[in-house]
């Protein structure tokens, strides 16, 4: 999980649009495909593999951010006697994509979509990505399509896949999507969200797992002053996820569940596996929460208290940030022939699982999908997926590397860049954190604007409301600096 989210409200000044041109050439990120992979996107977007099962009968619906059009997943949700039945379409990438082909190896060189604050770099061409595999509404599209049954408790009765043929009637973003839930005005399939999403969250609690509602950092486009004729700038805010998010993020956790229980009872899979927390990496987040004022009480869980958080609250914010420090030693686990590994479970999840829902921006989830196809089928893996799977966790890891190296130069670079012009400035902020090994550094979380930076000073009273005086914002370097005021 990426440990913070950034992206700008509207284009970018020229200034700040220039610095991420030089970030993505500095990262050696891929840019433009090869000829001979466009070439051959375009000739799969024309004739994909068709499925047998036709399922544009029902009226699915997408949820996504604003402007997105890589559209992974569609929804329907019905009741089913007292409890609940959940279709789940999954872009089907794999019907456009010949194993050891053009697309196939350029997927496997960059494993992962990259996002900048200002757009993203696909894993596969914008022909496949954004148009003929992407799940837009009044297209037929390929699909694997998840179907499970749950009880009125929301527990997993059945779980079924099959490719097909669907057909998505409704775009939605996340606030749309929220504001007809809340008025009243979504029907079914879309109101059934709230009522399943607190279920699996109620479910999550009680095995203890954790989805973290960590708030994205924003940066806002300012309105242009007109009496005094100056060009507008930016700010950096946080924007707190909506209930609708984590609703929908939990249909993603079912099925990817559902996907890791399949591949395990077949005995061969690719499983994301995450091992329990340290000891060391629990204590260090008790100190941040007792740094931001936060009660943690001994005998409340961490599972409890991030559950007990609210966004929306600077403080609790900050400490969700930090939270998503605990994730990563989280790795891709491949089994085959009956042999388990040692580690099954996602610690955060609480319960095994796997990557399988966002194939048309992640690499693995085409191989975990094709695997529970075949789990289903009673049939054995297709030769490409086998040929491929050992190879994937490292593939993974690399690819993840490089866009956790991409997620924190674009954070620091967005920092710089929006604080050049205010070095000397005093701002309210509270240490977080203080290096173990020089007591004399350490971690400032401003109250205003949306920033963390490292502090210098002596003594640095850890969790005290302070003041600091900017001394370095260098976007060239890609640095903020602090120093107590």
């Amino acid at each position: 999980m990426p440990r913070r989210h950034i992206r700008v409200t509207g284009a970018p000044e020229a200034a700040l649009r220039e610095a991420l041109d030089r970030l993505r050439t500095e990262l050696g990120a891929p840019l433009a495909f090869p000829l001979g992979v466009l070439t051959e996107a375009e000739r799969a977007a024309r004739a994909p593999a068709l499925p047998p099962h036709d399922a544009t009968d029902i009226p699915f619906l997408t949820i996504d951010p604003p402007g997105a059009t890589d559209l992974d997943q569609a929804l329907h949700l019905s009741r089913q006697g007292t409890g609940y039945r959940v279709r789940y379409a999954i872009a089907d990438v794999a019907a456009f994509v010949v194993p050891g082909g053009p697309v196939d190896e350029e997927a496997h060189r960059r494993v992962t979509t990259l996002y900048f604050p200002d757009g993203k770099l696909p894993l596969h061409p914008a022909v496949l990505s954004e148009g003929a595999a992407s799940l837009l509404p009044g297209r037929d599209r390929p699909a694997a399509l998840w179907t499970v049954d749950l009880d009125a408790d929301g527990r997993t009765l059945a779980v079924d896949l099959r490719r097909a043929l669907v057909r998505s009637r409704t775009r939605l973003d996340y606030t749309e999507a929220q504001r007809r839930i809340d008025d009243g005005t979504a029907e079914e399939p879309l109101s059934l969200l709230a009522e399943v999403g607190r279920l699996r969250e109620t479910l999550e609690a009680e095995r203890g797992g954790i989805s973290l509602n960590a708030p994205e950092q924003e940066i806002v486009d300012r309105d242009r002053d007109r009496d005094r004729d100056r060009d507008h700038g930016y700010e950096l805010t946080y924007r707190a996820p909506l209930p609708a998010e984590g609703w929908n993020a939990q249909l993603s956790l079912l099925t990817g569940m559902a996907a890791a229980d399949l591949m395990l009872a077949s005995g061969t899979g690719i499983l994301r596996t995450l091992p329990p927390a340290p000891d060391g990496a629990v204590g260090r987040l008790r100190r941040t929460a007792h740094a931001l004022r936060i009660d943690w009480p001994h005998h409340v869980s961490y599972a409890a208290l991030v559950r007990s958080l609210d966004p929306h609250r600077p403080a609790h914010a900050a400490f969700l940030q930090e939270c998503t420090t605990l994730l990563r030693g989280a790795g891709y686990t491949v089994f085959r022939d009956g042999r388990l590994p040692d580690i099954t479970t996602h610690s955060a999840v609480a319960a095994p699982y796997a990557h399988c829902t966002a194939p048309l921006r992640r690499l693995a989830d085409r191989y975990a999908t094709e695997l529970c196809l075949a789990a289903v089928a009673g049939e054995p893996p297709p030769e490409g997926v086998l040929a491929a799977l050992d190879a994937l966790p490292k593939e993974m890891t690399e690819g993840g590397r490089r866009a956790n190296a991409v997620e924190r130069a674009c954070v620091d670079l967005v920092e710089a860049a929006l604080l050049k012009d205010r070095v000397g400035e005093v701002f309210e902020g509270c240490v977080v954190d203080v290096d173990d090994h020089r007591p004399t550094t350490g971690t400032v979380q401003l109250e205003s604007p949306a920033v963390v930076g490292r502090v210098d000073g002596d003594p640095l009273p850890l969790g005290e409301r302070l003041r600091v005086r900017l001394t370095a914002a260098d976007p060239a370097h890609r640095t903020v600096r602090f120093a107590l005021a």
